[in-house]
């Protein structure tokens, strides 16, 4: 297995990229932090009309491109009403069941530019007033923001500069524990991106030579559904997505090994490719699972339906607890790093 996976560095940019608040449609800033460290690697890359990075390292070979994906954007929530009392009824961006952000604290990113504190509750939270506080609907009709702002009406919000549309950034609550756990909101998808970045590093500061040109495509829309399957060469022939592996019940996936995904919701991933990353983790003596996840897309089946002509597959690190307060532990990461540079090293599956 590879030993140049930076522990130390790899969670302080995990960190970072967690505490940039990135909500589908409001990923400037974050696609602006990543361009930075691109440039300080002097990486070349081009940046889409939608505001994706396609960063690139030329390879021995030219006319057989390989591409791999991770997303920055998050899920969050817009302001769908200011109501009457002067808090917030949401609309959801990207899909996560209400109760996984109860009690969550967030920021309403105003269009001035300042941002104002909240907390997401239920209407009925006090208990010592409603008696259905535990029984209500986790809904959008009942969950709400109350702002940390001195507002009683509609009227007070507004002055705050708050208006319907602004979006509503989640606490990442970022913790790393000494057992190795890393805990936080948004690692799908920040944990595979960090790991993207680092890979990227680690070929520059190496000198490692590609056998194929290769694409590191940092998408901001995967959470709606449109994120990596545009502005692809013509030349790509392999396409990954870098993407977290879904724990449960059923599921072989854990929060300690690489998660690779034979089938998910889209269909079946090409299987010559998928075989190619399973003998590479055997060969190297990389700890993975194979899997099936049932309610899951990724940017990879979304170039597909696009109708882009390319092999694909998905792999990246077991996430406890998708779309809500997530969890992965240090060697899902080492795992996952271990296998990224396995397969940009390797010869392409076809030769």
């Amino acid at each position: 297995m590879s030993s140049v996976f930076k522990e130390k560095e790899t969670i302080q940019l995990l960190q970072k990229l967690v505490e940039i608040p990135s909500p589908s449609g409001y990923t400037k800033e974050i696609m602006k932090f990543m361009a930075s460290i691109l440039d300080d690697m002097q990486v070349t890359y081009t940046q889409s009309n939608k505001g994706a990075l396609i960063a690139t390292i030329e390879g021995k070979d030219t006319s057989k491109h390989r591409l791999l994906t991770a997303h920055t954007d998050t899920l969050g929530a817009m302001v769908k009403e200011i109501k009457g009392s002067g808090r917030l009824k949401l609309s959801m961006i990207g899909g996560f069941n209400w109760n996984a952000v109860e009690g969550e604290y967030c920021h309403i990113h105003t269009a001035s530019g300042k941002k104002v504190r909240g907390t997401i509750l239920m209407h009925q939270t006090t208990v010592h007033v409603y008696k259905n506080a535990g029984s209500a609907e986790r809904s959008v009709e009942n969950i709400e923001v109350r702002l940390d702002e001195k507002v009683t009406k509609a009227d007070e919000t507004r002055a705050l500069g708050i208006e319907v549309g602004d979006f509503v950034s989640f606490d990442p609550r970022f913790e790393q524990t000494d057992s190795g756990f890393i805990k936080s909101r948004h690692l799908d998808d920040k944990a595979s991106t960090a790991l993207l970045l680092q890979l990227i590093a680690s070929i520059k500061e190496n000198d490692l030579k590609l056998p194929n040109t290769t694409h590191f495509y940092i998408s901001n829309n995967e959470e709606i559904g449109y994120g990596g399957n545009s502005n692809i060469p013509a030349e790509v022939v392999e396409y990954i997505a870098v993407d977290m592996g879904a724990i449960g019940d059923g599921q072989t996936s854990d929060e300690y090994t690489v998660s690779i995904c034979a089938k998910d919701s889209s269909g079946p991933y090409h299987y010559d490719l998928t075989r190619h990353l399973v003998d590479l983790a055997k060969q190297q003596g990389i700890e993975y699972k194979l899997d099936i996840y049932p309610y899951y897309g990724s940017d990879a089946s979304a170039a597909i339906r696009a109708g882009f002509d390319v092999k694909h597959a998905l792999f990246g690190p077991g996430i406890e607890a998708s779309h809500a307060y997530e969890r992965t532990h240090i060697d899902s990461l080492k795992h996952t790093a271990a296998l990224l540079e396995a397969y940009v090293l390797s010869p392409m599956e076809t030769e």
